[in-house]
């Protein structure tokens, strides 16, 4: 199978790493990462987002380690558009969290309308830090917690030794 994900993964946690497993499990991987113009516009707060460049040097470790793994094929792609790669015909499934699983519905209508057939959608659930609360890139840019879901000591609300 080809498998089809997409984001802007500043910075890789274990949130995407879940995503990433499960494409790999499915099939060959391609993932679009997207351009410094689009990575702003998908932010849903005016944090700084890094250089497509910078990403993508750490999605490559992050992929590699999998397909080595997984015995598996893999890219990257430049995302230039919201809906990116998976609106391409070579796709059988696309992985998404619940938070994009809308968007994953409106690739397949442009599917449907360019006639070609809707993507498998494979919803991952959520990573969950030690607080309970979701691992999100904008929690760990933050200081909130740490890429595996780790409270950050000085958020624990434990005293720190000095």
């Amino acid at each position: 199978m080809n498998v089809a994900l997409g984001g802007t993964f500043d910075p890789v946690h274990d949130g995407h790493r879940a995503l990433f497993e499960r494409a790999f499990e499915l099939g060959d991987v391609t993932v679009g990462l997207t351009s410094d113009d689009l990575a702003p516009n998908t932010r849903h707060d005016e944090r700084h987002v890094r250089s497509f460049d910078e990403r993508h040097a750490d999605l490559v470790v992050e992929l590699q380690r999998l397909a080595d793994a997984y015995d598996r094929e893999w890219a990257v792609r430049e995302l230039s558009e919201p809906t990116g790669i998976a609106t391409e015909p070579q796709f059988d499934v696309l992985v998404v969290s619940p938070e994009t699983e809308t968007g994953g519905k409106r690739i397949n209508e442009i599917r449907r309308e360019r006639g070609l057939d809707p993507l498998e959608l494979e919803v991952v659930p959520h990573v969950r830090a030690d607080d309970g609360d979701i691992i999100s890139s904008t929690r760990i840019v933050n200081g909130e917690i740490d890429e595996h879901g780790n409270v950050t000591p000085e958020r624990d609300g434990r005293e720190q030794p000095s």
